[in-house]
């Protein structure tokens, strides 16, 4: 399997141990990184054309993976 860019450990290097801590600690944050993941991984097969899709689609996706990084990044910085 190829590489897939914009992982969440790759957007906040350091702070790799909040991130598995919250994951287990709250559902919520955990649920918000399980979705960045699809998200993340639908725009790789879009973009490499595993799983060709629209362009406004491809966009629509690319924005929800910015909120979603964005409410994770706010976490992670209040604990």
């Amino acid at each position: 399997m190829s590489h897939t860019p914009h992982e969440l450990i790759e957007e906040f290097p350091n702070q790799t141990e909040a991130l598995h801590r919250l994951k287990q600690e709250n559902a919520h944050f955990a649920k918000l990184c399980d979705s960045y993941h699809e998200v993340n991984r639908a725009i790789h097969r879009a973009e490499t054309n595993i799983e060709p899709v629209a362009e406004t689609v491809e966009t629509q996706m690319r924005r929800e993976r910015m909120v979603l990084k964005d409410e994770i990044a706010q976490m992670l910085s209040a604990a």
